[in-house]
């Protein structure tokens, strides 16, 4: 029989990237957090191993930002390149826009990092609790809660807890969306892949031309620590449980006896590609691969579920601290599922490219060309250059005012950003001081950035955490403000509404806040 019930305010399950980064955000916020993961430690493979800008512009916040990019790779490993085997000379190469060096748009560098490197500093970002090795098997919703039923898996013993709301961030094959019944769109299951990690020496074909991928015909090769140690991936042979994995790899290099992989772990995988048809249940919200899979060309998948829970958790402890109403959490799904099927068409065409590129050189090769040919990009230097979607993702819903333009959207292909402070948008990155960035303003509360601090401040009253800063005038035109206008920013760093001028009036931002957050006490 399960023990008695246990209380807290959210319960986070799964314990990747995303669950492991809405806890800290979650605790900064002063939520009551659980986390639970039905593994027994954090994950001993590389899996994901790009955080990208915005990603890392998020962990700026959280104090982050430098840790993350102590352990990762220099910036000069931010190339993906193409060579016929790896110790082949590149037939093509691309940068990873925002990866290899630093970019205007941004006061910060993504990395090159893997994830069982990233997932202990995120786990000593906050002191929430965290079950290893415990697993949700059953959620009932209540009007006013969710009931879960956890499975101790070294005891073996079940338990009861009661959580307001449920953060399912527990993967592609996520149980809690599986008992909830929720579908998903998209095309499914695409392959089964297996990643090997090994030790080998190889820094005589890569020490001089790093990367963080080597795409090759025999497979794909990751340098995984700045110390040393490697991954193959790649399709998952027929007889994969007779697999001689050490000869498998060594053959994959292309080098013969000339060098040995000593093979440390081997995971089976399914590459998915779908998006839930919902991210809300009542009470449970989805997050991450739970709520959408992507596939991993392009460094996408890990970087959207931790905007997820980005935009989610302010909204969530707005409605627990009742600051506002639960109608709030409905912009969730209607800002962050657009942006995943963006995504998920994003990385379908990443996909494309990279195959693309590899027909090129077999056509190459087959008409007799020198197998040290260069062939130009299908993508010309395109395919990590994705800051029109991660920095340029647009918000529509009742949690943003429009001004009366029409937001304006990213790029097609999500290649090509343009900085604007249109209501929807990220607030754009200006200096403020030599260290300091808008987008430094931004945290545990909502943000209002003016030229002219006092005459607002005579009007910000509420329950609503606010603060107002003062916006230098030589970003006035950028942000397309007058010398007494103002921008709303929203906790996830979204513009949430914008006045170019003072309005009438003696309180439009509390009833700007009120609106947002559809709150009476704002």
């Amino acid at each position: 029989m399960p023990v008695a019930d246990a209380e807290v305010e959210v319960l986070i399950v799964g314990g990747g990237p995303v669950g492991l980064t809405a806890r800290a955000l979650l605790e900064r916020w002063g939520v009551r957090v659980l986390l639970v993961e039905k593994h027994r430690e954090l994950s001993p493979f590389p899996r994901a191993r790009l955080v990208n800008v915005r990603s890392m512009e998020i962990y700026r916040h959280l104090g982050l930002d430098t840790r993350i990019a102590a352990a990762a790779f220099a910036p000069e490993f931010g190339h993906i390149r193409f060579r016929d085997t790896l110790y082949d000379r590149d037939f093509a190469a691309a940068a990873m826009v925002g990866i290899h060096a630093p970019v205007p748009e941004s006061p910060v560098i993504g990395v090159v990092t893997s994830q069982d490197r990233l997932e202990p500093t995120l786990l000593a970002a906050a002191d929430a609790p965290v079950r290893f090795g415990v697993e949700v098997v059953g959620v009932a919703e209540a009007a006013d809660g969710v009931t879960a039923l956890l499975l101790d898996h070294e005891r073996g013993d079940e338990s009861r807890l009661r959580a307001r709301y449920v953060l399912a961030a527990d993967g592609a094959n996520s149980t809690v969306r599986h008992l909830l019944g929720v579908g998903s769109t998209g095309p499914g299951a695409l392959g089964d892949f297996t990643t090997v990690v090994f030790d080998a020496d190889l820094d005589r074909w890569c020490a001089r031309r790093p990367a963080g991928v080597y795409v090759t015909a025999h497979g794909s090769f990751l340098p995984l620590y700045p110390e040393g140690g490697w991954a193959w991936f790649g399709p998952t042979p027929e007889d994969a449980e007779h697999a001689d994995w050490p000869d498998l790899v060594s053959r994959a290099l292309g080098l013969g006896a000339d060098v040995r992989a000593d093979v440390s772990r081997v995971q089976h995988w399914v590459m998915n590609a779908f998006v839930a048809e919902r991210f809300r249940h009542g009470r449970i919200l989805l997050v991450g691969d739970a709520a959408h899979a992507i596939p991993i060309t392009g460094g996408l998948g890990m970087n959207t579920g931790i905007a997820d829970v980005h935009n989610l958790c302010w909204k969530l402890a707005g409605v627990l601290h009742g600051w506002a109403e639960p109608g709030l959490l409905d912009t969730y799904e209607t800002e962050r599922q657009p942006v995943a099927h963006r995504t998920l068409q994003q990385a379908v065409a990443n996909a494309r490219l990279m195959v693309q590129v590899q027909n090129r050189r077999r056509d190459r090769l087959r008409s007799g060309d020198a197998a040290t040919a260069r062939i130009e990009l299908p993508w010309s230097e395109q395919y990590f250059a994705q800051l029109g979607l991660v920095l340029g993702a647009t918000y529509h819903s009742a949690a943003v005012l429009t001004d009366g333009n029409t937001p304006s959207e990213p790029s097609e292909s999500g290649t090509t950003y343009i900085p604007t402070a249109e209501p929807g948008r990220r607030l754009p990155h200006l200096r403020l001081t030599t260290e300091r960035s808008t987008l430094d303003t931004v945290g545990a509360w909502f943000t209002l950035l003016t030229p002219d601090p006092t005459r607002w401040r005579q009007h910000a009253t509420g329950s609503t955490p606010l603060r107002i800063e003062a916006l230098p005038v030589e970003h006035l035109d950028v942000c397309g403000l007058g010398p007494h206008g103002g921008l709303l920013v929203r906790p996830d760093g979204h513009i949430a509404a914008r006045w170019r001028n003072h309005p009438s009036g003696n309180a439009p931002l509390r009833h700007a806040l009120t609106t947002i957050t559809r709150s009476t006490s704002a």
